[in-house]
């Protein structure tokens, strides 16, 4: 069982990520509104595809170049991959708790709109909690603990694309992944 000293550290540890994260995901979804809004003479769908594609890829360079700069660059297709992938399950969470309301509690658009907007907020923050549990885990890795995790983590954006498309140069990105795939 973790001491109060060991959670009291790892919270203090873990704060600056979920504020660069909450920050990067509050300005996303002002923008997701803002698209969505102006390109809805389109249609309604072909909104909300092009706001997503739009702010996932945003969110996915801000979180990777800000919330997980010290976390160890991997392939920029499997983490773009994988962040898109696990936006979509949390645009399901979302959206499944709208479909909660409406279909298990009858909920209707034109008399319940606040209840819509609670059942939708509820959403958003189940989906926040997994989306960024998903990325710790699975999308911007931990550095490994073999000596390569300081040239690593000092790399800045430029360099950080021209690392993942490196894979014979010695001790970059590309080839330490190419390595733990075998």
């Amino acid at each position: 069982m973790p001491s109060a000293m060991s959670l009291t550290e790892r919270l203090r540890r873990l704060a600056p990520e979920a504020i660069a994260f909450g920050i990067i995901g509050a300005g996303n979804t002002l923008l997701y509104m803002a698209i969505t809004y102006v390109a809805l003479p389109i249609g309604a769908v072909k909104a909300s595809i092009i706001a997503t594609v739009v702010t996932t890829t945003l969110a996915y360079l801000a979180n990777r170049y800000w919330t997980y700069r010290n976390h160890t660059r991997t392939a920029l297709r499997r983490e773009y991959t994988l962040f898109f992938g696990f936006n979509l399950v949390g645009m399901v969470i979302q959206s499944g708790m709208v479909a909660i309301g409406k279909y298990g509690f009858g909920l209707t658009e034109e008399h319940d709109k606040l209840l819509f907007l609670g059942v939708t907020l509820v959403g958003i923050a189940i989906a926040t909690v997994f989306r960024f549990w998903a990325y710790r885990t699975f999308v911007f890795l931990k550095p490994p603990v073999d000596g390569h995790e300081g040239a690593i983590t000092e790399m800045d954006a430029t360099a950080g694309f021209a690392e993942l498309s490196a894979v014979d140069v010695p001790g970059s990105a590309a080839e330490l992944d190419t390595q733990l795939k075998r």
